[in-house]
């Protein structure tokens, strides 16, 4: 994993129930608050925890869990202190992320356990050249208006399944003093924070000090604040996200098809799941052709899950055991795989919703595009061609010969798939996206990988296939110098886009030269610098920064098939 110094600095901030603005300024923070860590596994990785949180030591962790020996349990309290941000306007903390090229603004979020959203990392962190993400968890504490019998107070995510009483349970509080703190949320939701009443290190219930100002009241941050101008007069408007991403739960569904709402997925369970054309197997079955799901069977993991080698039903396949969150992608896969079929699209063989999440694809025997760039053997060009040319038939076909239009959203190497003739697959379609019309949308959800996603995407929030596009154009900038999508230089303080590095080619005196320096060196002369340089043009226009000017994927695909045309000639 790649960690790069700061070049920009972004703050992340989240309303979780609606306050009184005027009055909820602070003026102090206090020394200490504490985060319910969601671990998810039996035996939680504390050296991972520790990173996450500025370093804390561990036995500092473990002075603030003395009743638990952190083996088997889920939720474990983290010590940090709640400082006033932003001139008095909430109460958090800030923890530094280092931004690599594989992460995403899910998957940040997940690693924190949910105490913050990718929704709102990526509505803040939406600059291009960005190699560090401030994090903040906001916090509380006390509100003497309330009660003064209180100070110190545990962030506690909500996950589904929870309830009021589970939840005070948890935290060996009362349902009662949860609910004074947290008036009107709805405790079932399974999403959304809470600030609930904690004890100390000696068991007991620290008071608020007597000279506590209006740094104790309990808020839970502010939104996103922006200046807008209106007939000459200056507005501030303070955008309170009520609820923290806060959805109504509803009823499981008896079937719910591949054609269904994803909203769907949020009831209780998916037994009983119908899709067409797609197999449905049983947990017992996935768990003897992996050996238990043994990590000798382990062939790779995503942002929403682990995937397997098995062979099934006499079939080689890959099977992706989903995070329990991953209901969205799931179903998100599901539809778009058991309605489109291609030569270049992964092909979907089954599912499984008994337990866990599974979803059984073919097995792509050769690994991904990234795998390949970055591994000891050379691609020679023309195989590099024609795996442009592969890719870029699989995305034509979603974007062009579906109705309704489907946008990938996380086109990269890692999700460009090998065969052993060294033909190209598109994968991992759970952030998937339906357009009617092929009409720009905004996204309920901010998705991508660092490095792909175009300007416009986080400016605004706009989708269209012009985000493939853009995507694509910088896979084929791989493909040209085999180089990561954000790239860390040698003697170079700042990590840069490759976007940006090939931008600089472009614009160099002599541009010839400027993208020689770039060609993958395994290449040596092995390759027909005009070919190459027809692939750099064809990255360029997919790269343009008004998405109105970059090309169709069917453009691309004639562009590319011109080039592989001539290539072999």
């Amino acid at each position: 994993m790649y960690i790069f110094p700061r070049i920009r600095t972004v703050v992340l901030v989240m309303f979780l129930f609606s306050v009184d603005y005027a009055d909820s300024r602070c003026t102090e923070g206090c020394a200490l608050a504490l985060a319910s860590y969601n671990a998810e596994i039996p035996d939680p990785n504390l050296s991972f925890i520790t990173e996450l949180f500025s370093n804390i030591s561990i036995p500092e962790i473990l002075r603030h869990n003395p009743d638990r020996k952190l083996e088997g349990e889920y939720r474990i309290n983290v010590p940090f202190s709640c400082d006033c941000l932003n001139n008095g306007d909430y109460l958090g903390h800030v923890f530094t992320y280092p931004v690599y090229s594989e992460c995403s603004y899910d998957s940040v979020a997940s690693d924190y356990a949910n105490l913050v959203t990718g929704e709102w990392l990526m509505r803040v962190n939406n600059y291009p050249e960005m190699t560090t993400l401030n994090v903040i968890v906001n916090c509380s504490c006390g509100n003497e208006l309330v009660s003064r019998d209180y100070s110190l107070f545990l962030t506690y995510p909500m996950f589904p399944g929870e309830n009021l009483t589970s939840i005070a349970k948890a935290t060996k509080t009362t349902s009662q003093l949860i609910q004074m703190y947290n008036p009107g949320v709805n405790f079932s939701a399974g999403t959304g924070l809470l600030y609930i009443p904690a004890r100390d290190k000696l068991g007991n219930y620290p008071p608020m000090p007597t000279s506590k100002g209006s740094s104790g009241k309990s808020f839970a941050g502010v939104a996103v604040a922006s200046l807008v101008v209106l007939a000459g007069v200056t507005l501030l408007i303070c955008i309170i996200y009520v609820g923290f991403y806060r959805k109504k739960v509803q009823k499981a569904m008896p079937h719910i098809s591949a054609s269904a709402d994803q909203s769907q997925l949020s009831g209780q369970g998916l037994l009983g799941i119908a899709v067409d054309k797609s197999a449905e197997f049983s947990y017992k079955e996935l768990a003897e052709s992996t050996n238990g799901f043994c990590i000798s069977n382990k062939i790779g993991e995503g942002g929403f899950g682990t995937v397997y080698y098995a062979e099934l039903r006499g079939k080689a396949t890959a099977i992706k055991q989903m995070n329990k969150q991953a209901k969205t992608e799931f179903l998100a896969e599901l539809k778009i795989l058991t309605r489109v079929h291609h030569l270049n699209l992964v092909c979907l063989i089954g599912y499984c919703v008994d337990r866990y999440l599974f979803l059984v694809y073919e097995f792509i025997d050769n690994g991904n595009l990234s795998q390949h760039l970055r591994g000891r053997d050379t691609l020679p060009w023309s195989t590099r061609v024609q795996i442009a040319l592969d890719s870029a038939r699989g995305l034509e076909y979603i974007h062009e010969h579906t109705v309704p239009v489907y946008i990938h959203r996380d086109i990269k190497s890692a999700n460009i798939l090998i065969d052993k003739n060294f033909h190209a697959k598109v994968g991992d379609f759970g952030l998937t996206k339906l357009v009617e019309n092929g009409n720009s949308t905004i996204p309920t959800r901010f998705m991508g990988t660092f490095g792909y996603m175009p300007p416009e995407y986080g400016h605004s929030g706009i989708i269209s296939p012009k985000i493939d596009v853009y995507a694509f154009g910088v896979v084929l900038y791989e493909l040209i110098s085999s180089k990561e999508a954000v790239v860390k230089e040698d003697g170079v303080d700042e990590a840069r886009s490759l976007v940006a590095l090939f931008g600089e080619a472009h614009n160099h005196p002599n541009p010839i030269e400027g993208i020689s320096r770039l060609i993958d060196p395994k290449l040596e002369d092995n390759y027909p610098f005009d070919s190459v340089h027809k692939m750099v043009q064809i990255a360029k226009a997919c790269t343009e920064k008004d998405h109105a000017m970059r090309p169709t994927m069917r453009s691309v695909v004639v562009a590319l098939m011109a080039l592989s045309s001539s290539t072999e000639d």
